[in-house]
């Protein structure tokens, strides 16, 4: 692990922020970062060899594919990682929130409509 990736390690691990990540996990053939499995978020944290044009369409491929399995994915450069560590957990955060909130209203959405589509008609009707 980079440095970068093991100071935001160092605060993602162990429940920190309310949601369990891990770190170096494969998805597919990919590994990534990190996951927080259960909101189907992955964090990249990401060096200059990602700023190529192959690095740049490796990266394209691979978001592709872990979005089709329905994952979002959040990059952050090595730099951003260091230098604003307290910021990059807030955007991780507020991701998090976001997806919770999406799939709780989802649900919401899913259970009215189960409701709805099971109510008993009236013989009146």
């Amino acid at each position: 692990m980079t440095d970068s990736e093991l100071k935001l390690w160092s605060k993602l691990r162990g429940n920190q922020l309310g949601y369990y990540f891990k770190r170096q996990t494969p998805i597919g053939h990919y590994i990534v970062d990190f996951v927080c499995r259960k909101e189907k978020l992955v964090v990249e944290v990401d060096g200059c060899q990602h700023y190529s044009v192959k690095g740049l369409e490796y990266d394209r491929r691979r978001d592709k594919f872990l979005g089709e399995q329905g994952f979002r994915v959040l990059r952050f450069t090595n730099s951003e990682t260091l230098e604003n560590t307290q910021g990059v957990l807030d955007e991780i955060l507020e991701n998090l929130k976001r997806m919770q909130e999406h799939t709780a209203s989802s649900h919401d959405a899913k259970d009215n409509y189960l409701r709805e589509s099971i109510r008993p008609t009236s013989s009146s009707e």
